[in-house]
């Protein structure tokens, strides 16, 4: 009796991006009929396998199979859907359209003079529905789904071109405990019906609960596989951040200036299903870091303080003023500057001059009577350049001519234009070059330096390492506050809801 083949698996992987390595001979073997958790911090690689065994990219080198078989042609996608599908974060299902409709878009039954055959559409949804055990209404419109229904109708969909094989990317990120639970339990139901998962989760303590074999990336390269039960929480977390249990990192530790006066105070602010009751302060001179996985709730919490939404309760305070809640223009009057997640959206006007982009949050300082003095906002945009290095002909140059480097210095700028008493940032060094990550990571320290506060919502180490202490959450709860000296192994546990001593 001959060895069951490997339901997928990904040998030898390379794939590089202009001068990206994203996956360095990685590799990972997925046995049939078992929930395969795939983890590692961001930036592994672990979204670039996943396009690359899902057939959304080619491997520069290395091979797919599927059942001990080749991988299909990357243009013959209708062999990709019988082999791998892949459940996202993000949900796929078009909310205009009915269940019935979602389930067999592009192949719905048609008659005799090519007419949708709307009950025999309706008949096949829930004959697969009933077969999969998913009780949803095959003709409401999706949009009336909650996230774990449309998870699961999209779970029958794959199943339905004959998939066995179904990639899980973050599923629980937006589902509460009670979901979580029904999830797994329907997980656990097929497996036992030959469906084989793999997992991937920020969420290490789910990975205990329900996965039977874990895969580690780190760097773009396969770092282990073992079995779950004999992976201690300890290790795996080591072998995530390569870092031995209880090492730590040289730092030069600043303190706030002793006496300093809060000028941030967050009051039991609470939105729901996104953040519950969380409390901090960050005093005049002090960087606070708020780290989490993507679903934790930190970017909502740093988007609160700056105005960008509204908490339905609690409070928050910028040196002494309450500025109205949900007002971008309210936060910036009380002294709050802002770098925000998506630099490309929210940063900058691309086609706008430097000069321009950084002075957007002082035109009463550019001339009166609403005109602006061209002279005026160049000698303050100059005065930028000169202090962020930006590496530019002129202040006039579009910031869509720079490099992503120097974009991201253009909204440093734009945030540090109106001398705030409150910095904010959200991913600061995100997709930039690790010089100019240095460079701004300095400039954080700097002003802090001159008294301002910062706080800096990361899931990036490099970023949090500048920071004085560290507010960890977890969906949606500040769970643990790490103070200078913390190690990376430590860190890494608590924004993953691992528990070291358990």
């Amino acid at each position: 009796m001959g060895t069951v083949p490997p339901v997928a698996e990904a040998s030898g992987i390379v794939k590089q991006f202009d001068s990206t390595v994203a996956l360095n001979d990685a590799r990972i073997t997925i046995d049939q009929g078992q929930t395969h958790a795939l983890v590692g911090r961001n930036g592994a690689g672990k979204s670039t396998l996943v396009s690359i065994m899902t057939g959304l990219q080619a491997p520069d080198r290395g091979t797919v199979s599927f059942d001990g078989r080749p991988a299909p042609r990357p243009a013959d996608r209708d062999a990709w859907r019988r082999k791998v599908a892949c459940v996202y974060q993000k949900s796929t299902i078009i909310p205009e359209l009915t269940v019935a409709e979602n389930l067999f878009l592009h192949r719905l039954e048609r008659g005799p003079l090519g007419l949708v055959r709307w009950s025999g559409v309706r008949r096949q949804a829930r004959e697969l529905l009933e077969k999969w055990a998913v009780e949803v209404d095959v003709r409401v419109p999706a949009r009336e789904l909650t996230i774990e229904q449309r998870q699961f109708v999209e779970i029958a969909r794959a199943l339905s071109f004959g998939a066995r094989f179904i990639i899980l990317d973050e599923p629980t990120a937006q589902l509460d405990a009670a979901a979580i639970s029904r999830l797994f339990s329907r997980m656990h139901d097929l497996q036992q019906q030959g469906v084989t998962f793999l997992f991937i989760s920020h969420h290490l303590q789910e990975v205990y609960d329900i996965c039977d074999t874990v895969t580690v990336f780190r760097d773009a390269r396969h770092i282990v596989t073992a079995p779950v039960k004999d992976l201690p929480r300890a290790d795996l977390v080591a072998a995530m951040t390569g870092d031995a249990v209880g090492a730590d990192h040289d730092r030069a530790r600043r303190q706030p200036p002793s006496g300093a006066s809060n000028a941030l105070a967050v009051g039991s602010i609470t939105s729901a299903d996104v953040y519950q009751d969380v409390s901090f302060t960050v005093k005049a001179g002090e960087i606070v870091g708020l780290a989490g996985a993507a679903s934790s709730g930190r970017t909502e919490v740093a988007e609160t303080v700056v105005g960008l939404r509204a908490a339905d309760s609690g409070t928050v305070d910028v040196a002494g003023v309450r500025p109205r809640p949900g007002s971008v223009p309210a936060a910036l009057a009380a002294g709050v500057g802002f770098v925000p997640q998506d630099r490309h959206h929210q940063g900058y006007v691309p086609h706008m001059s430097i000069a321009d982009n950084s002075t957007l949050t002082v035109p009463r300082r550019l001339g009166s009577y609403g005109f602006i003095n061209g002279r005026v906002r160049d000698k303050l945009a100059r005065s930028a350049i000169d202090d962020l290095a930006i590496k530019t002909p002129g202040p006039d140059l579009p910031v869509a001519g720079l490099s992503g480097g120097n974009q991201q210095k253009v909204v440093m700028a734009r945030a540090l234009a109106n001398d705030p008493q409150l910095l904010v940032l959200i991913n600061p060094t995100a997709g930039v070059d690790v010089r100019s990550k240095e460079f701004l990571l300095h400039k954080v320290e700097d002003t802090a330096a001159t008294g301002t506060a910062v706080l800096l919502a990361s899931d990036e180490l490099d970023d949090l390492r500048v920071c004085d202490r560290v507010l960890v959450m977890v969906q949606g709860r500040v769970v643990a506050e790490m103070p200078g000296g913390w190690n990376d192994h430590e860190l890494v546990a608590a924004m993953e809801g691992v528990d070291l001593n358990a």
